[in-house]
C-alpha cells in the first residue's frame, strides 16, 4: 500500500509544482492544487499538512531539478566561458511544456520577506548555485579564459543575478533577441 501512495505523493509534488511556478503560492488556490494532481481536498490534506507543506516539497523539487544540470555543467569539462554562455542560453530557452519564469526567484519575493524558514531555505539553494558557479569561475581565471584580477564570488553572484533576471524578463514578455542581448552583454563582464 505504501508504494501507491508514494506515486501519488510524488505525482502530486509534481504537478503542484507546475502550479505553484506558473501562479505563485497566493495564486494557487486549493481548487487549484485539486485540479492540478487530481486529488481531492480530503485527500491532499491527508498527504500534506497543509498548503505551505505542499509548497515547500514542490520548490525542494524544483530546485533539485534546476539545480542537478547546473552542478553538472559547471563540473563538467567545458571552458568556464562555455559553461557561463550555456547556463544563460538555458535562461533564453527556457523548457517547453513548463511554465516560463522561476520558482525561485518567485518565492524569493513572495515570500522570503515575511517566512524565515522559506527565507534560510532559500539561502541555502543560492549558496549551493554560487558555489558551483564560482568554482566554474575560478577554474576559468586559473586557464587564463577570465581575468583573475576579476573577484570571482562577485562575478558568480552577477551570473546568478542576470540569470534570475532574464527569467523574470521572459516571463514578463522580453522575446528571444532580447533575451540573447542580455546573456551577450553578460558575457562581457567576465
Amino acid at each position: 500500500m505504501a508504494r501507491p501512495r508514494q506515486f501519488t505523493e510524488e505525482r502530486a509534488i509534481e504537478a503542484a509544482m507546475l502550479a505553484f511556478w506558473d501562479r505563485g503560492y497566493e495564486g494557487t488556490s486549493t481548487q487549484d492544487l485539486c485540479t492540478a494532481t487530481g486529488l481531492g481536498r480530503s485527500s491532499i490534506y491527508n498527504t500534506f499538512k497543509c498548503k505551505r507543506d505542499l509548497f515547500e516539497k514542490a520548490l525542494r523539487r524544483y530546485m533539485v531539478d534546476k539545480n542537478g544540470p547546473i552542478v553538472e555543467l559547471m563540473e563538467g569539462g567545458l571552458p568556464a566561458r562555455e559553461k557561463i554562455r550555456t547556463l544563460f542560453q538555458w535562461a533564453v530557452e527556457g523548457e517547453p511544456g513548463r511554465p516560463s519564469g522561476c520558482m525561485v526567484v518567485n518565492a524569493m519575493v513572495e515570500l522570503a520577506p515575511h517566512d524565515a524558514e522559506m527565507a534560510a531555505l532559500l539561502r541555502e539553494d543560492h549558496r549551493m548555485r554560487l558555489t558551483a558557479v564560482r568554482t566554474a569561475i575560478e577554474e576559468g581565471q586559473r586557464a587564463g579564459e577570465i581575468d583573475p584580477a576579476k573577484d570571482a564570488e562577485a562575478l558568480a553572484h552577477y551570473v546568478i543575478a542576470t540569470v534570475s533576471g532574464m527569467r523574470v524578463a521572459g516571463r514578463g514578455g522580453a522575446d528571444r533577441s532580447a533575451l540573447d542581448a542580455i546573456a551577450a552583454t553578460a558575457l562581457t563582464a567576465l
